[in-house]
């Protein structure tokens, strides 16, 4: 079934083109919302309210970009609102010094893509955002800022902490295998 026809059969009310397009997009879906939440439960919620919205615009899809990118859009917003709503944002204050450590792409090459994701999830709130929006998602940081309500300064800001943070992680990890 093409997505055009996903489409149609959903704006027609019918049912299991509904559960069709959920069942073909909810997977890569959830695990977007696993990078904004905090555990599974919050991750269910966010792809639940999410596709509730994909149902109530899928009349405004223009067919001008892919399906999926245009509901992930939906989702990475849901999730924003969803923790904005539920979570005082972190306080962000001005960049650190970004020094790239020669022991970090030899602690990567050890993990997993569970253990990386695990990782993620483990950042603050406005790092873990902002890391997902710019690295995951392929935001530019005017966007960010746009999306988060935050200084675009900010956004650049919150991705070096994150990225020092994860560094931080990984060098830790290293050296706790080397013993």
């Amino acid at each position: 079934m093409t997505d055009k026809e996903l489409i149609e059969g959903c704006l027609r009310g019918k049912t299991q083109y509904e559960k069709a397009l959920f069942d073909r997009f909810s997977g890569k879906m959830m695990a977007v919302c696993l990078r904004y939440a905090t555990d599974t439960s919050e991750a269910e919620d966010i792809l639940q309210e999410g596709f509730v919205k994909v149902f109530e615009h899928l009349r405004s899809f223009r067919h001008e970009g892919s399906l999926e990118g245009w509901i992930r859009r939906i989702v990475v917003t849901t999730a924003l609102k969803h923790l904005r709503r539920n979570k005082p944002t972190q306080e962000i204050t001005a960049a650190e010094d970004f020094h790239e450590s020669p022991d970090v792409p030899d602690a990567i090459t050890q993990l997993g893509e569970q253990d990386i994701i695990r990782l993620i999830g483990q950042l603050p709130q406005g790092y873990r955002m902002v890391f997902n929006l710019y690295v995951i998602e392929g935001y530019r940081h005017h966007e960010i800022a746009d999306l988060l309500a935050i200084e675009e300064s900010t956004s650049r800001s919150q991705l070096v902490k994150a990225r020092k943070w994860l560094q931080d992680k990984l060098l830790s990890l290293t050296r706790l295998s080397v013993y």
